[in-house]
């Protein structure tokens, strides 16, 4: 084999064999027709909760090689109220009262298969308009996603740390 050849096969099977180490973060959804608040369309529905998968997702970037990350949503309840319009899609209103996102999340952090942490948590962002969100106004689950940020970091992050 030429040199190159060599150098660049080494370099593919050195980047496949770290890539079996990389953290992970593997998400499901415990009956999700039974959920608070989810909207009613199944097309919204299905919206909804690829945008939950697309931001756990994420949370792999946060974790150190060889972590994983397991969690399964029990509940969910959406910051605001749904209000069905005939004819239109429905239209959520946020009034910053009673209406905060709240999750049921099962978790188990994991290290190469050793438990760290696991636990069952209701979390909830009473304040949820009052505090500072990293996300664009335009994401219509920022809320929700500024709320599993905070839980993370709390939760998982200090964990992540003691290792």
């Amino acid at each position: 084999m030429r040199p190159i050849t060599q150098t660049v096969l080494a370099g593919l099977l050195a980047l496949l064999a770290s890539s079996a180490a990389l953290a992970q973060v593997s998400v499901t959804y415990v009956k999700p027709d039974d959920y608070t608040d989810m909207p009613f369309s199944p097309v919204e529905r299905e919206r909804t909760l690829k945008d939950f998968s697309d931001y756990f997702a994420t949370l792999n970037k946060k974790l150190p090689a060889g972590q994983t990350l397991k969690i399964e949503v029990l509940d969910i309840d959406l910051a605001g109220r749904m209000y069905p319009r005939r004819g239109a899609d429905d239209i959520r209103v946020m009034t910053g009262g009673a209406d905060w996102p709240r999750m049921h999340l099962r978790y188990t952090l994991a290290d190469n298969g050793q438990v760290l942490r696991s636990g069952d948590e209701e979390i909830a962002s009473m304040n949820y308009q009052w505090n500072r969100t990293s996300y664009f106004d335009s994401d219509p689950m920022r809320y929700e996603k500024q709320m599993l940020d905070d839980w993370f970091n709390k939760t998982i992050v200090p964990k992540v740390a003691q290792r």
